[in-house]
């Protein structure tokens, strides 16, 4: 026979490949399963690259999309926590976690030999009943102000409460439904800025309206200006020398150095004069500014501002509603920007430069202080999680308790749903109530509680008509979500339902994997 495969080809089919995709998506999930819920446990990311940097994290994102994974169904888990995380920016990890509790299922399954055509029928139908059985349950308190920014406090609180900002999370809930209110609407978070200076403690950070650029004001200007005309540039502002590498002036005296450098102050002087021509008190450039156009723009009482960091930059643009420049030809199409103040402000040691009252009214920077650099990036993706949910909540006003108390309201209508539907079927669907399960039992596991006792507790609860019990893993019992005030956004559990779905589904078809063959190296010797 003919080989159709090149040598190094590796093969796998049928058993040992759906096997060894299992194997994979289950490692994924049990490596994530344990920073789960409120007193789930952080990871230590340390990197290969130069300096070695460390990333102290138990965001499920965060620790996917920094492993390097050889398996091609681990890979599918990675992808849809990133896609959770672009889309609603919680729940990383609950979703990985339950595509892994189904894969679990469905392994037994396939091991009593039902075919996964039939499992993933069976997923289809459960997945449907458990988002209707949710959608009966929401709560929508659109129409009453005070109502609904409870319901935001509590999401917000929540969601922090898994995060390294459980300790004042009241204080940070606070900030974030301030800065999300302020959008009036908008999901794009661009006009939120997170700022981190170390020093303080966490509770030393704060909201402030505006835009606050991470730079000192040069020598000799203006520290305060008020109505601002503000040019946003990123060219050159160095004195225009030969940029050509490798060219050489001769002259045969001192006063021709003097000349050539008289030329380059010239052209200098008057890109610095059309810059001025454009009506402006604030000049901010993405690259440097040297003395001699810095002291050109003090002698006409203009604000420079140099190496304003790029990211800073198209923000400030963003805010104050001006273009980005790069030539000054012709000032009546650029589009300035306008802020009412720009002053200097001190952040514990370091001085800033604070623009307030800016075009895009809903711009705001949240400084955040910490103990270290680990803390304050932790504590940054823990607040921008909860910004990202508060902001889909505002669009889409649903809520629901939280504490697992969604998974046993899911699990109790599709197991109704088991019970009625003939065939084969009916064991997928059995088995897609126990994955759901998994869930609180593994909030309960995270807190040291007895997960067993407390889930057929809450079983037992939830056959009551209209429960809200869920897990209180602060008592260590089974408590009332609604005196307690956990509270989830719907978008994010509909998210995660329908994601881990599709992906375990998508592993499930799996027959055969095929690994190529590696591109040899030519010997060129």
């Amino acid at each position: 026979m003919e080989r159709v495969m090149k040598d190094d080809t590796i093969q796998e089919k049928g058993e040992r490949a759906r096997m060894a995709s299992f194997v994979g998506a289950m490692a994924i999930a049990d490596l994530v399963k344990t920073t789960l819920g409120p007193k789930g446990m952080d990871k230590i990311l340390q990197s290969t690259g130069r300096g070695r940097s460390v990333t102290v994290t138990n965001d499920g994102a965060t620790i996917l999309k920094s492993l390097h994974i050889d398996n091609p169904a681990a890979k599918v888990l990675v992808d849809i926590s990133k896609v959770q995380d672009d889309e609603v920016g919680d729940g990383t990890t609950s979703v990985v976690v339950l595509a892994g509790e189904l894969l679990r299922e469905a392994e037994k399954l396939v091991n009593m030999k039902i075919h996964p055509m039939t499992i993933i029928a069976g997923y289809r139908m459960a997945a449907e009943c458990a988002r209707n059985a949710l959608l009966q349950r929401t709560m929508d308190n659109k129409g009453n102000t005070d109502k609904f920014r409870s319901d935001l406090m509590n999401i917000a609180m929540t969601t922090l409460s898994s995060k390294i900002l459980s300790q004042d999370k009241e204080y940070f809930a606070e900030l974030a439904v301030d800065a999300v209110l302020r959008l009036k609407g908008s999901t794009n978070l661009e006009s939120i800025q997170i700022l981190k200076k170390p020093g303080g403690s966490l509770k030393d950070s704060f909201l402030d309206e505006g835009f606050i650029l991470d730079k000192k004001i040069g020598l000799g200007q203006p520290k305060r200006i008020e109505n601002a005309n503000i040019l946003v540039a990123n060219t050159a502002m160095d004195t225009d020398k030969v940029k050509i590498y490798g060219a050489r002036v001769r002259v045969d005296s001192m006063t021709k150095v003097a000349d050539i450098e008289a030329a380059e102050k010239q052209k200098m002087r008057e890109k610095v004069q059309k810059i001025i021509a454009h009506g402006i008190n604030c000049f901010v450039n993405r690259q440097l500014i040297y003395n001699f156009p810095e002291e050109l723009f003090a002698d006409a009482g203009i604000l420079a501002v140099e190496h304003a960091d790029f990211e800073g930059i198209e923000r400030l643009a963003l805010v104050t509603g001006g273009d980005i420049a790069s030539t000054f030809d012709n000032p009546e199409s650029v589009k300035l920007g306008h802020c009412k103040l720009i002053e200097e402000i001190m952040i514990g040691e370091d001085r800033l430069i604070h623009f307030s009252g800016v075009a895009m009214g809903q711009a705001c920077t949240i400084v955040l202080r910490g103990a270290s650099e680990h803390v304050l990036d932790e504590a940054e993706r823990s607040l921008h999680d909860a910004l990202c949910v508060l902001s889909q909540t505002v669009n889409d006003t649903r809520v629901l308790f939280g504490g697992g108390w969604p998974e046993m309201v899911m699990a109790k209508e599709v197991d109704q749903l088991a019970r009625k539907t003939p065939g084969k079927k009916s064991h997928a669907i059995d088995a897609f109530s126990r994955a759901l399960q998994a869930i609180p039992t593994i909030i309960a596991d995270n807190a040291g509680l007895d997960s067993a006792e407390l889930i057929s507790q809450l079983r037992a609860e939830h056959h009551k008509e209209n429960s809200t019990a869920g897990i209180d893993v602060i008592t260590g019992n089974v408590g009332d979500m609604q005196k307690r005030g956990i509270c989830e956004a719907f978008k994010v559990k509909q998210a995660i339902i329908l994601s881990a779905t599709e992906a375990a589904e998508m592993i499930l078809r799996v027959d055969e994997i095929i690994t190529c063959a590696p591109r040899r190296r030519e010997d060129r010797m």
